[in-house]
């Protein structure tokens, strides 16, 4: 295993995680929140942006899709895969060759989806997620040798339980993520990390779990 990063080569590679994940869930929704707005539920897209903490107004289901991927908010995909690239970049030398180049690309397609006056379609989303699948693919071919591995998943996983707790998805699916994300601290830093109660899993008391979480990821990384 190499040597220990430094704090700021750790924060950066966790929330390149984060990122990514954060990219591929919210795509995900907005297909979701897409499809119902044609079919069942005109709102389903201004209900789905109130999870994010924006408001989000559309004429359409295609004005909907345009303004959830580059629109004016924090969810912005061109804005969240730009803070992805600025993460790989600063933490370059701890990621596969292949991965890297697929976050670029990843950056590149929405920024450059933004700029077109073209109808965003089925075409650009089975990109960006064929660009996630291949750069997750190419970090599994090292996963777990290094240290960086742990920090890249641990934000993946982390984004991960947020979106579950945020959209009140499966709890199984939960409880798994959770566990797996305490299997990545005990190896970091068996001294440091006790795990959540099983009774508190069993209740899934989401905001205290991510909550204590964050505070041992950044404990961990501080020192």
């Amino acid at each position: 295993m190499e040597q220990l990063l430094t704090a700021n080569v750790a924060t950066n590679l966790y929330w390149l995680g984060r990122y990514i994940e954060r990219t591929e869930g919210t795509l995900t929704q907005i297909m979701v929140a897409f499809d119902q707005i044609i079919d069942v539920n005109k709102n389903a897209g201004v209900e789905l942006y109130e999870n994010f903490s924006t408001e989000l107004a559309y004429d359409s289901a295609q004005d909907f899709l345009n303004k959830a991927m580059f629109g004016d908010h924090s969810a912005n995909l061109t804005a969240i895969t730009g803070y992805a690239r600025e993460n790989a970049i600063i933490s370059r030398n701890h990621l596969n060759a292949q991965a890297f180049g697929e976050i670029i690309a990843l950056h590149a397609l929405f920024q450059k989806s933004s700029n077109d006056l073209i109808e965003i379609d089925y075409k650009l989303i089975d990109n960006a997620h064929s660009l996630i699948s291949e750069m997750w693919g190419e970090i599994s071919k090292t996963e777990y040798k290094r240290i960086s591995d742990y920090f890249l998943r641990l934000g993946q996983l982390v984004e991960k339980a947020d979106f579950n707790f945020r959209f009140d998805e499966n709890k199984e699916t939960g409880i798994v993520i959770i566990e797996e994300i305490h299997k990545i601290l005990q190896s970091l830093d068996e001294d440091k990390v006790v795990k959540v109660e099983q009774k508190q899993t069993q209740e899934l008391d989401y905001e205290a779990i991510i909550n204590d979480i964050h505070q041992r990821i950044e404990s961990l990384i501080v020192n």
